[in-house]
């Protein structure tokens, strides 16, 4: 129990300084096309262009994905920080 406090303990204090490059490329990535939406999402809100609206909308769409996808990286290196450093087994190949 206590080795394991102790490799915890080695950790960083926040997650943003653990993350992983391509993490933290993703999450800016995608607050850069969320943004961008939300400006043309008020730009065809006050100009009457719902052809503008539309295409914000499905621009926020792609933003939102590359967020959910920035989650899943972050999951995926957490989890392999846990197996480097001995706090859960690795996962057994399935057979197929």
């Amino acid at each position: 129990m206590a080795s394991e406090i102790a490799k915890l303990g080695a950790m960083t204090n926040t997650p943003w300084e653990a993350a992983s490059p391509r993490y933290k490329k993703l999450v800016f990535s995608a607050m850069g096309v969320m943004g961008l939406g939300i400006i043309l999402a008020i730009i065809g809100a006050n100009i009457p262009s719902l052809a503008l609206v539309y295409t914000a909308i499905g621009i926020m769409v792609i933003g939102m994905l590359m967020h959910v996808a920035s989650l899943m990286v972050r999951a995926r290196d957490a989890r392999n920080w846990r197996i480097a450093n001995g706090l859960i087994p690795e996962r057994r190949k399935r057979r197929g």
